[in-house]
């Protein structure tokens, strides 16, 4: 069962339920993934559907953040919920442990200790955690390869 098919599994049992906040989480994601659709004019694949989800938990966890630091906890609770019912469509994420060793092994093979060039094993890392086809926060890869590079 694809993506899409399980969103909609998903939204029946939460109308039966009558969960509204889950409710409204699966529709906002059912209809991110159709407007997906529509742009590319053809049915969406899961690995592009799971790209779109990466996606909104993404500007989720950004929101959050912003919340905290505005004083509106609540506000941000709410995302940080809303992003537990996406990650239900998400494999799961790779572990810090899992994205070290790739780092490891790209820099021992590139010899590149300075922060300047973090561009050049950048590309690598990114490649080869993609190709995994697990989810995994960019910008932490980018925070534990500077802290490499630099410490």
């Amino acid at each position: 069962m694809g993506i899409m098919e399980q969103v909609q599994e998903d939204m029946k049992k939460a109308m039966k339920s009558r969960d509204p906040k889950t409710l409204g989480v699966i529709r906002m994601i059912r209809a991110e993934l159709l407007k997906g659709e529509k742009e590319k004019g053809e049915e969406l694949t899961d690995e592009r559907s799971m790209s779109l989800l990466q996606k909104m938990v993404k500007q989720r966890r950004d929101a959050a953040e912003h919340y905290r630091d505005a004083g509106q906890n609540e506000r941000a609770e709410s995302e940080l919920s809303e992003i537990s019912v996406i990650e239900n469509y998400l494999p799961a994420g790779l572990s810090p442990k899992e994205i070290e060793s790739v780092i490891d092994e790209i820099l021992s093979t590139t010899e590149i200790s300075d922060p300047a060039q973090i561009g050049r094993v950048m590309g690598p890392i990114m490649g080869k955690l993609k190709k995994t086809g697990r989810p995994f926060d960019g910008k932490a890869v980018n925070e534990l390869v500077r802290q490499r590079l630099c410490g």
